[in-house]
């Protein structure tokens, strides 16, 4: 069960989050997992949007649920500065 306490507590963690990369993990279905790398760009009551380069050079906004980031539906992860400028180079390459 889900306290409201902890919802609130996400939801302030996101507000501190914005302007900051991070990289998003999702189930995609059938046993693929879907990655999103981008910046916390808005926190609403109920979601967070992420803004994300996609593979083909377009910005796309992804939005997901407090509740499935306390649930662990979608796991969020921090990207460091350093680790970031290498992040950038990887996905250049690849």
């Amino acid at each position: 069960m889900i306290i409201s306490s902890d919802l609130a507590r996400c939801r302030e963690k996101f507000e501190e989050l914005r302007g900051k990369r991070i990289i998003c993990k999702t189930n995609g279905g059938r046993k693929r997992i879907i990655t999103y790398v981008g910046v916390v760009e808005n926190c609403y009551p109920n979601v967070f949007t992420v803004l994300c380069d996609n593979h083909k050079g377009k910005k796309v906004v992804v939005s997901f649920s407090y509740v499935d980031v306390l649930t662990r539906t979608v796991r969020v992860g921090v990207i460091a500065e350093q680790e970031d400028q290498g992040l950038e180079v990887a996905q250049a390459a690849g």
